[in-house]
């Protein structure tokens, strides 16, 4: 059997199926019909998802993968970014003052030292802040070409597949054939 003729046969069945809940509904039986018609549509739900599991086999493993890449960008330019900066400039603070405390400890006076912190504090903070922010510039910059490098394969995909048309014309085509056939075994069986 042809594929596409199996699809468009199972179509029309959920077609009938979904009319006999409305004549259902229609004509009284509304809990009946309405139960029968749920059925149905979730039954069409799940037939769609195999229909499309079957043209595109990495189908929801690329909309997963999308909705995660998605998702972790976010996350990591919301949090990444102001956790690295405290967390590198408290830390550097600390080292910074402890050598400077070790190493000029009693040999410079108190206004000395306090002068040495703040000017390295300062320093540090504009230096890191500055390289951590190019990092995640270039992190988020490098994670976004991959994502639009996937869109546009996606993109390709969708459009080598082909169009509603061209599958209504096979069809057609196809019903057009077998009515032919079935006509020309009707007049053999005549003879």
């Amino acid at each position: 059997m042809n594929p596409s003729r199996v699809d468009f046969m199972v179509d029309m069945a959920y077609g009938l199926l979904l009319l006999v809940a409305i004549v259902l509904i229609a004509t009284g039986s509304t809990g009946i019909g309405i139960a029968f018609g749920l059925g149905a549509l979730v039954s069409y739900a799940v037939h769609v998802a195999w229909k499309m599991a079957r043209f595109d086999p990495d189908w929801m493993t690329k909309e997963v993968t999308e909705n995660i890449e998605e998702s972790l960008t976010e996350e990591v330019s919301e949090n990444v970014g102001e956790k690295v900066t405290e967390e590198v400039t408290e830390s550097v603070e600390e080292k910074v003052t402890e050598e400077v405390t070790e190493n000029v400890g009693e040999k410079v006076t108190q206004e000395v030292t306090e002068s040495v912190e703040e000017k390295v504090a300062e320093e540090v903070t504009q230096e890191v802040t500055q390289e951590v922010t190019e990092n995640v510039e270039q992190t988020l910059s490098d994670e976004i070409e991959t994502i639009v490098d996937q869109l546009e394969a996606v993109n390709q995909r969708i459009d080598r597949r082909p169009r509603k048309e061209e599958l209504d014309a096979e069809e057609v085509e196809a019903a057009a054939d077998g009515d032919s056939k079935n006509n020309s075994d009707d007049e053999r069986d005549d003879e």
